[in-house]
């Protein structure tokens, strides 16, 4: 099932600054694996932005779910999410 996921992180402007570099790099470590395992196949920044717009390829929702809110940022995050379906003029469907 592929998700069309915009992210858009809000982080306070007082966070410790050691607590967000630790955040930060947990977040990059964790994107990666997802990205390596197959569940994560694009990622895009929206410039300008502490922003994103990604592509997710899971089984369930609850798989997406369960990635979304493991994200070390996600309680600094606002999410939408889209399901996607195959165009019918896409070559590859």
């Amino acid at each position: 099932m592929l998700f069309h996921v915009h992210m858009d992180v809000n982080l306070p402007p007082d966070l410790d600054p050691a607590q967000r570099d630790d955040m930060v790099t947990r977040e990059k470590a964790y994107c990666q694996e997802l990205q390596r395992a197959g569940k994560w196949p694009h990622i895009w920044r929206i410039v300008g932005e502490y922003a994103n717009y990604s592509v997710f390829d899971v089984d369930t929702n609850d798989e997406l779910h369960q990635i979304l809110s493991g994200l070390p940022l996600f309680p600094y995050m606002d999410i939408t999410v889209t399901p996607l379906a195959v165009h019918p003029s896409d070559l590859r469907g």
